[in-house]
């Protein structure tokens, strides 16, 4: 699922909870943060090494809800099958795809429509075995059957659960768009003794009590424009969107692609159309991997000589392990050297064919960069599909980095506090916090998440593929590994709560990804050749 964080901090501080590291505000100064220095990966000093070097391009496969390839800042940076003759409605190269130009929609049909709205996992686990499990007891169950049983229940208390978690927050968010955001400027007024206040007002105020400090962070951010009309429909979108569609087991968004998603004999299926419906996720990973570099447009892209090919297969809901697998088969076959994978779930149906799609993508030497997840949560116990061993897996993936999100706060938040962990799980951290990148319609915006950490270490793993193209992708990712900054020894508030831990715990190289240590180690690896 292509989960974006919501921005929490308004919604804490209008219940009175001060909501710390999410209510900083961000300058234009520091958009683009996450190619500077540490705790950046320091990027700009990486291309200050290779400037005498002439790159190799360079191509990455976005897994994702869709790319805009018309961005203005996206020009020259979209792969393009060459083997393909755009428009004729004919599979020039025999790949199986229909003018596949830019790459392909696995949530399409042959007429051009486009799926979206998809329901979650252990929903649709819970619609797949209601007719034989709905009503019955533990007792009732045959004992082929028990496992069975213990997940589809499992499931069915999960979406209840989220059902009603759900329309509890639908009402708080209605509640303080409704009642609590129109008070802020009379408690301003009465806080401050004032009738009228400015942005500058409030910044340089010093609240005395704890209460209207919270007031004046509130304010702060509906003055600034952080905390917009447009924002509270955003929150309150998300919301609807999950009742009516991901937590929905009366809705079927698979029947416009018209496919059997469990028959993964069915092949052809899908159109070409990479942008689709909401590209709006998808476009923002694509520009950390390879937008264009000092323009002036949103941040820079990370790798400059990469070529962005869009498959199209995560919707606003689950993905389906079918189009997953299609999509990393797509990627490997037609050149990509890195897939990024921004996407996730807690439970998974097909793993088997997944498995070995990532299996085919590591003997072709082929890098897979996973999200490691938005939940604060430790997924060395709680799983977050493909991130973790399979059930049957025997041996970690040579080709898999699973990537935690990082702040630009060292001293005590330098992980995300949305960020998912785990020592054994997650192998690195990367920023993913105030990505500052494009989105469609020739936009910009600042997001978060580990979706936005991912692409910014495909970008990285990219750069040194163009610029030290002997290596191979194994060996890069051990470098990447190898050369994080390391803060494992320094203490951090631990994701998903307000513990400090040794940023060591957290994954398995304890720290984040340094693009200019890695070009070091890559010269001197590559000189030795």
């Amino acid at each position: 699922m292509k989960k974006l964080v919501l921005r929490a901090s308004f919604f804490f501080l209008a219940l009175g909870v001060f909501a710390g590291l999410n209510a900083q505000q961000v300058d234009k100064s520091i958009l683009n943060w996450y190619n500077g220095a540490t705790p950046g990966m320091a990027t700009e000093k990486a291309y200050k090494l290779v400037s005498k070097r002439t790159p190799k391009e360079v191509v990455v496969a976005i897994i994702d809800s869709g790319v805009d390839t018309e961005h203005e800042d996206l020009k020259g940076q979209i792969w393009v099958n060459t083997k393909e003759i755009p428009g004729n409605g004919i599979d020039d190269d025999k790949n199986g795809y229909i003018d596949d130009i830019h790459g392909w929609n696995f949530l399409g049909n042959a007429n051009g429509e486009n799926a979206n709205d998809e329901n979650l996992e252990f929903v649709r686990i819970y619609k797949m075995g209601k007719s034989k499990f709905e009503g019955k007891a533990q007792s009732d169950i045959a004992a082929a059957d028990k496992d069975a049983y213990k997940l589809w229940k499992e499931c069915a208390d999960k979406m209840n659960e989220e059902r009603a978690e759900a329309e509890q927050m639908l009402a708080t968010y209605t509640m303080i768009k409704d009642q609590v955001l129109p008070m802020v400027p009379m408690l301003v007024k009465q806080a401050m003794g004032k009738e009228s206040y400015t942005l500058t007002d409030l910044k340089k105020w010093k609240p005395k009590t704890e209460e209207h400090m919270q007031i004046r962070e509130l304010a702060i951010q509906v003055e600034s424009g952080e905390l917009s009309e447009a924002e509270m429909e955003e929150g309150l979108k998300h919301f609807r969107d999950q009742l009516a569609y991901n937590l929905n087991p009366d809705f079927d968004g698979r029947k416009i692609v018209g496919d059997d998603p469990f028959d993964f004999s069915q092949r052809k299926y899908g159109n070409n159309d990479v942008k689709g419906p909401d590209a709006l996720h998808g476009t923002h990973v694509a520009g950390i991997v390879g937008s264009l570099r000092g323009n002036g447009l949103g941040g820079d892209g990370v790798a400059a000589p990469v070529k962005l090919m869009s498959l199209r297969a995560v919707p606003n809901g689950d993905e389906y392990d079918k189009d997953i697998a299609f999509a990393i088969r797509y990627a490997v076959d037609n050149g990509a050297s890195v897939i990024n994978m921004s996407f996730g779930k807690a439970y998974s149906t097909h793993q088997k064919e997944v498995y070995e799609a990532m299996k085919y993508a590591e003997q072709k030497g082929v890098l897979l960069v996973h999200a490691a997840g938005n939940d604060g949560a430790n997924i060395d116990v709680t799983p977050n599909f493909p991130a973790v061993k399979f059930s049957f897996q025997q041996e970690d993936f040579k080709n898999l980095l699973t990537i935690g999100a990082s702040t630009r706060f060292a001293k005590g938040n330098l992980a995300a506090s949305f960020s998912n962990y785990g020592i054994n799980s997650v192998d690195v951290f990367a920023p993913g916090f105030e990505i500052y990148n494009t989105i469609p319609e020739n936009k910009y915006k600042k997001l978060q998440g580990t979706s936005m950490a991912a692409p910014a270490v495909s970008g990285t793993a990219a750069f040194l593929k163009a610029y030290f193209p002997e290596l191979s992708m194994i060996e890069i990712k051990d470098i990447l590994m190898k050369t994080a900054t390391p803060y494992g020894k320094t203490l951090q508030t631990q994701p998903g709560s307000d513990q400090k831990v040794a940023f060591s715990t957290l994954s398995r190289t304890g720290g984040v990804v340094n693009l200019e240590a890695a070009v070091k180690m890559a010269m001197k690896m590559t000189a030795k050749k």
